[in-house]
């Protein structure tokens, strides 16, 4: 093999390679973009979703205090209750405990 001869073949290897480092290139830089791509509608959809606990945390908490809003007045509404059965049941003692009407 001549000098020529392997000057050429080194050149074309040489040029072989470069194509392969150029289509790599391409081919990375086609998947950085997918990448970013990929990592951006992530970032939407997370975000989505921290906006939706966001709103449902605050529909608990507003759950939450309608709900204690309603035990109190529950609690409120037994105590009179039981306030009304026990004048009603001392009433009905007396009532029983006082001497029979003669005629």
């Amino acid at each position: 093999m001549t000098t020529e001869e392997r000057f050429e073949r080194i050149e074309h290897v040489t040029a072989g390679l470069a194509e392969e480092r150029r289509k790599d290139r391409e081919e990375f830089r086609a998947l950085w973009r997918d990448t970013q791509r990929q990592l951006n509608d992530l970032t939407i959809k997370v975000a989505a979703i921290a906006d939706g606990l966001d709103r449902a945390g605050a529909r608990i908490t507003e759950l939450a205090e309608e709900a204690a809003a309603r035990d109190r007045e529950t609690d409120r509404r037994f105590r009179e209750t039981d306030a009304r059965i026990d004048k009603l049941v001392i009433a009905i003692g007396q009532w029983m405990a006082r001497p029979p009407n003669p005629q």
